[in-house]
């Protein structure tokens, strides 16, 4: 390999930053390619220079276009956009981070040809060179496996159709996905990540007690237990697993009372759920909300209706949030914000060709307490079909979406092109800012996701019926992209803590128990600023605007001292149970000073 521009950053990176256990030579950067899975398989010593790895290999991909001005020069605080492929061969209608650092991206199977053959059908009858068997859907691949560290593409296999799912990580990593289209409406199927990349879709004997097409999926404390909710024309909710053989779905009259007979779909597909930290569940669907023993088949609070009229739910697709959780009130202050959406009769309009300007106002309601409502603020313009994402500094970042019409085919218009930060604990009138624009559009079935190192994994957009490059509004998208927010410039990097590893400790290695400590180690190139934050983020499952299981919490730092060596030890406490945070695999960032550190990943367990 030559030694490029490129390969020159990555060992100014890694000899600037790798701790003296390491040492890299230059000639050893060619090898970095093929070495990395042994590397990464060396988890006690290598958990820091794995990350390094990753960074170095933003800068080092040919297709990711991450040039030394790009890394430098944010664009005045707006961020930088990066294509990392032409082609990913498949939508990205869904996609979901795993903690190997793979990222899963799927469509529906009946969308026609995808950029990946297969060469036998999933009832084992071979593809041909026919012509019929070249535009035989069934004999593509419709999920793909994206590896972050070497920005490589594998394909993967679905037996039903996951278009309009919905799912949950489950404790040990294990990606559990329900429902679906057609014969895949009462599908269960399991993604369990692995390492040599030849682990594939699995589906389960078992099936729903519904069909659940635009439902939504929370997990809930404790168990792997998760609930499916919701669906066309069903206005139920499940459990996966059953707690019982016999047990099936019950009725959930609010689903009804929500239900808008006069907007196909109803206007309160894909609900909103978010888990209190009292282990109660947030619902929120059209205008409406409640908060739902799921224990006790029980309203526990009617909530105000959102003011404003419109939609929120698909298919008038704004999005929601649960707001960052603090230690500081005992993660006690539960609070939700709900943004963007259509205007009253968007759908019928779009069908007669009017597009009507979507919602521009966002809703913010702690949902603990005895005093509820709705804080009302406006986003720099219209949005729907918009994804709202947690950073790792807590921040909220809206991208994606349209900016009138609604969910469905070719029913939006007018792209939204620049993505909105917004600034939880700001004062109002201070919390929006615009972002720097992106000029590829990302409309109806278009996905995004937070990586590891900070930067936001864009993906999808499809409002067409199957792939489609010409003679539409908006062209199939198989473009992949990141947008690299400004806390990654390299201005800050006397700032960004580094080094970051986990060490369990007593606990062993499958992880850390509810309210125990454990420490982490981090290097700075300054002093530590009075506001280090250590966050624990779990990544969501996202599709159709709304981010499944998305949570952060701001976990308390018992003590932090400088050690001989010069790097920081600082002891963490767990979250106290799973209501706060069910078990499973999160993303831990140490933020100095608004500036994030590349995430590690961290286990908490009730075991």
């Amino acid at each position: 390999m030559a030694f490029t521009q490129n390969t020159q950053l990555i060992y100014m990176y890694i000899k600037e930053h790798c701790s003296p256990t390491f040492v890299v030579q230059q000639s050893d950067l060619s090898h970095i390619a093929l070495d990395h899975h042994h590397m990464a398989d060396q988890k006690r010593h290598s958990l820091s220079f794995k990350s390094l790895l990753i960074a170095a290999f933003l800068l080092w991909i040919p297709d990711v276009g991450f040039s030394a001005a790009a890394v430098g020069s944010p664009g005045r605080g707006q961020g930088q956009w990066q294509l990392l492929l032409n082609n990913t061969g498949v939508v990205a209608m869904h996609m979901a981070l795993t903690h190997q650092n793979t990222v899963l991206m799927f469509d529906q199977t009946g969308s026609g040809p995808t950029g990946y053959r297969l060469r036998h059908r999933n009832n084992g009858r071979r593809c041909t060179r026919s012509k019929n068997d070249f535009q035989d859907s069934s004999c593509y691949a419709h999920s793909v496996e994206y590896d972050i560290f070497q920005n490589k593409i594998s394909p993967l296999t679905h037996y039903t159709d996951p278009w309009g799912s919905s799912g949950s990580f489950l404790s040990n990593g294990t990606l559990l996905q329900t429902g679906g289209f057609g014969h895949g409406s009462r599908s269960i199927r399991y993604f369990r990540p692995c390492r040599d990349s030849k682990c594939d879709w699995k589906e389960s004997r078992r099936r729903l007690s519904n069909e659940r097409w635009y439902a939504s999926n929370q997990r809930l404390p404790g168990h792997d237990r998760v609930i499916v909710l919701g669906g066309t024309s069903v206005f139920t909710y499940e459990f996966v697993p059953k707690r019982s053989d016999g047990e099936g779905s019950f009725d959930l009259p609010f689903l009804h009372q929500t239900y808008d007979p006069d907007s196909t779909g109803g206007n309160n597909l894909y609900p909103f759920l978010h888990l209190s930290s009292d282990g109660n569940l947030f619902i929120f669907a059209n205008r409406d909300s409640i908060l739902f023993n799921h224990r006790r088949n029980r309203v526990v609070k009617t909530f105000p209706q959102i003011p404003g009229a419109g939609s929120r739910n698909y298919p008038s697709s704004g999005s929601s949030v649960i707001l960052p959780l603090d230690h500081r009130d005992g993660f006690q202050k539960v609070e939700v914000m709900v943004c963007g959406g259509a205007a009253s009769g968007a759908y019928k309009a779009a069908g007669e060709g009017r597009y009507l300007k979507g919602l521009s106002s966002c809703g913010r309601m702690v949902i603990t307490g005895n005093k509820h409502k709705w804080n009302m603020e406006n986003m720099p313009g219209p949005r729907l079909l918009n994804d709202m994402l947690i950073l790792p500094t807590g921040d909220i970042l809206i991208i994606n979406g349209a900016q009138s019409g609604c969910g469905g085919s070719n029913n939006a218009r007018n792209a939204s092109l620049q993505p909105y930060l917004y600034k939880p604990n700001s004062r109002l009138g201070r919390r929006f800012s615009v972002l720097k624009s992106t000029k590829i559009a990302r409309m109806y079935h278009s996905s995004a996701i937070v990586l590891p190192d900070g930067r936001i994994l864009v993906a999808g957009s499809n409002p067409n019926n199957r792939y489609a490059s010409r003679n539409v509004a908006y062209p199939t998208e198989l473009r992949l992209q990141a947008f690299v927010p400004q806390y990654m410039g390299r201005e800050y990097h006397n700032y960004r803590p580094i080094n970051v590893t986990i060490h369990y400790g007593d606990h062993g290695e499958d992880g850390v128990k509810y309210g125990r400590e454990f420490r982490v180690w981090f290097s700075l190139g300054t002093k530590p600023s009075n506001g280090v934050e250590f966050n624990v983020y779990a990544p969501p499952v996202t599709t159709h605007s709304i981010s499944m299981n998305q949570r952060m919490l701001k976990l308390k730092c018992r003590s932090m001292v400088r050690a001989k060596d010069g790097r920081m030890d600082a002891v963490v406490e767990a979250p106290p149970s799973p209501n706060v945070a069910p078990p499973g695999y999160f993303m831990l960032t140490v933020v100095n000073g608004g500036i994030p550190s590349i995430s590690q990943w961290v286990r908490f367990t009730d075991t």
